[in-house]
């Protein structure tokens, strides 16, 4: 299990994808993906609040079309949306035309130039159209928060164990996601802000 992408294998994918962000600076930058959903979202968005955190959200395509009161919601509370396709497709599995044509029909839902392909799964021919139309952006740290056999326990020491300056963090704002999710949210927030960080949006 990868909690964080080796930096010395970064270069072989291209200049076009964003890992972590300036490594000077004690910032995280939490990202959220796979939502909206109002099963979970919105109980996100309050503990951003309660913390004063704003957030990036790459959200998937259908659920802004069937959520756009909890999208707008994410909006109007001050953070930051990405593209993350129109119906989570894996881009090793789609022939590029396909692929392309669903990140586009999501941008017509979901105003914004980020992108994160769903399970950082990208081919070059797909990348080389999108990063023409969008900052490609994957993460420095992935929470594993989705997996039902990790502990809340385990996936709160994987997040707190690999986060660095810059790091960009993936949680996931889905049903699949929200009993890790919510249990270790709070607590990584309070120990990222116990070590002196502060929180930015892509």
């Amino acid at each position: 299990m990868n909690v964080q992408f080796p930096d010395c294998l970064r270069p072989f994918f291209g200049p076009h994808l964003i890992w972590r962000k300036e490594s000077s600076s004690r910032v995280i930058y939490l990202t959220f993906d796979d939502g909206p959903v109002p099963e979970v979202t919105p109980t996100v968005l309050d503990i951003l609040d309660v913390h004063s955190i704003k957030a990036t959200f790459f959200c998937v395509g259908e659920n802004v079309e069937k959520h756009p009161e909890i999208y707008n919601n994410i909006i109007s509370r001050g953070h930051r949306t990405g593209n993350h396709s129109y119906n989570h497709l894996k881009g090793f599995e789609t022939e590029n035309s396909e692929y392309v044509e669903n990140i586009r029909k999501a941008a017509r839902l979901i105003k914004s130039r980020l992108f994160r392909p769903p399970y950082g799964r990208i081919k070059p021919k797909q990348l080389k159209v999108l990063r023409n139309e969008f900052d490609i952006v994957m993460w420095d740290v992935i929470t594993h928060d989705y997996d039902k056999s990790l502990s809340n326990d385990k996936v709160f020491r994987n997040v707190t164990r690999y986060s660095r300056n810059g790091s960009i963090v993936v949680f996931h704002d889905s049903v699949k996601a929200m009993g890790n999710m919510l249990n270790v949210l709070p607590k990584a927030i309070e120990f990222w802000k116990t070590n002196g960080y502060s929180f930015g949006t892509l």
